[in-house]
């Protein structure tokens, strides 16, 4: 019990000091700075990647024109454009064929100019006598490679970003979609996705959203921090708590790691949110068809049962196993199209037919994970449509797939249960707060 409130405590000292307050154009904005909640994975600090300089001849934007600068040091800077390789944008800039080759040596063995894409940024500095003192090329918003010169000459060695994490809060109703509700209020595309998948389980987000329904989300937002020690948002990171409360019912989930770096989601009772089964075989999709003793087929026009639901999607959508399992099909079968079926424990077997494509590497006797990619969205076979015709047999025999039983995953154990309880009531009171949303725009 001690530890418990020691641990609890030490938590909550840390949300006080740290937590933030702004408002954004008659919106509050909730930032809680430099906290780790729910024992996240640690970032490392590592060397910022790509910045100009506060001092340099002269500096280089994306588009390649000069600014001037009163120190000796010269910084070319600019973005690969569609079609452009490293040494082309570079010569249109002044720099010499020697410094460019110097440039390549000192990179060979670590990145391959030809695997250069649209949008990766680069930095040249030269000195006075126009030599080179060292480059910088950036392959992501957080990854890179920098050149420095030494004893034995120019050596390349690889940069990440440092980047740090703040804590928001997202609160909104749905009015067409989940994906467009997030989106609407300037939040990533990626946290609707990232929170449809938590609630999988529970929620079919391809038939069971409504207007009006309600979710929150208490997440991380992560940021890379500048050579001018300022911040740039780039993207979302671990939810830390949700809840959507619907016509389906009102579910919410908690972050917590039993172990340093294995975590996952559990219910406020410690149950695990993870079940044997998905609702669905895919993230999005509407449905076309559900299971029926008689329907007329749209092809061959006779009434006949439709033992499974039709998803339809766009061509090429993922398809994922809906549990684990092995695959014990996996070919053409006749107007089921490109077809796989998975056995799971208990006598299940489930079906995935019309598929466009199969995932590579996979055969018939491979085990599959529950949410594995098995293939693709199609319209093989007698379709009328991109659609995944979804089908689950018992013992041979079809059964609704909305229907079919899925005990719960593991729950909390016995040994951590009052730290998950402590960092429950933490994040269930974050979340339960005022509606507050960052907009991602906006900081």
């Amino acid at each position: 019990m001690q530890q418990r409130a020691v641990r609890v405590g030490n938590v909550l000292r840390k949300l006080r000091g740290a937590m933030g307050v702004a408002v954004l154009s008659g919106v509050v904005l909730l930032s809680i700075r430099a906290v780790s909640l729910a024992q996240p994975a640690e970032l490392l600090p590592v060397s910022p990647v790509l910045e100009p300089k506060a001092t340099g001849g002269s500096i280089s934007s994306d588009a390649g024109t000069s600014v001037a600068s009163p120190s000796p040091l010269r910084v070319i800077a600019g973005k690969l454009k569609r079609g452009q390789t490293l040494a082309r944008a570079l010569k249109s800039q002044g720099v010499d064929r020697a410094t460019i080759h110097q440039i390549t040596a000192a990179m060979s063995g670590h990145f391959d100019f030809r695997r250069a894409q649209p949008g990766h940024r680069y930095e040249v500095t030269l000195d006075e006598t126009g030599s080179l003192v060292g480059f910088r090329y950036l392959t992501s918003e957080t990854e890179g490679f920098r050149v420095v010169g030494g004893p034995d000459g120019y050596r390349a060695e690889r940069e990440e970003a440092e980047l740090v994490s703040r804590v928001s809060r997202l609160s909104g109703v749905v009015s067409r979609s989940l994906f467009e509700s997030v989106r609407d209020l300037g939040a990533s595309p990626q946290l609707a996705t990232d929170f449809a998948d938590i609630f999988a389980w529970d929620v079919d987000f391809s038939r069971s959203i409504h207007t009006g329904d309600e979710f929150k989300i208490l997440y991380e937002r992560i940021y890379r921090v500048d050579s001018d020690r300022s911040e740039t948002f780039i993207r979302p990171g671990k939810i830390l708590a949700a809840r959507f409360v619907g016509q389906v019912g009102d579910y919410t989930a908690i972050y917590f790691e039993e172990e340093p770096g294995r975590g996952g989601y559990f219910r406020p009772d410690g149950t695990s949110v993870e079940r044997s089964f998905l609702l669905a075989p895919l993230r999005y999709g509407r449905i076309s068809s559900r299971y029926t003793s008689a329907r007329l087929h749209p092809i061959l026009k006779i009434t006949r049962p439709h033992y499974g639901i039709d998803y339809a999607a766009p061509a090429n959508s993922p398809v994922w196993a809906v549990g684990d399992g092995t695959v014990i099909y996996r070919a053409w079968a006749g107007g089921f199209g490109n077809l796989v079926k998975v056995r799971h424990p208990g006598g299940y077997v489930s079906y995935y037919a019309h598929l466009s494509r199969f995932a590579k590497g996979q055969k018939v006797g491979d085990r599959v994970d529950q949410k594995q990619v098995i293939g693709y969205v199609g319209s093989t076979g007698l379709s009328t449509g991109p659609h995944v015709d979804f089908r689950m047999t018992h013992h041979g025999r079809y059964m609704d797939p909305m229907r079919v039983p899925s005990p719960e995953g593991r729950p909390i154990s016995y040994e951590v249960a009052h730290l998950f309880e402590g960092t429950r009531d933490i994040l269930l009171a974050e979340l339960a707060g005022a509606p507050l949303f960052a907009v991602d725009e906006a900081l």
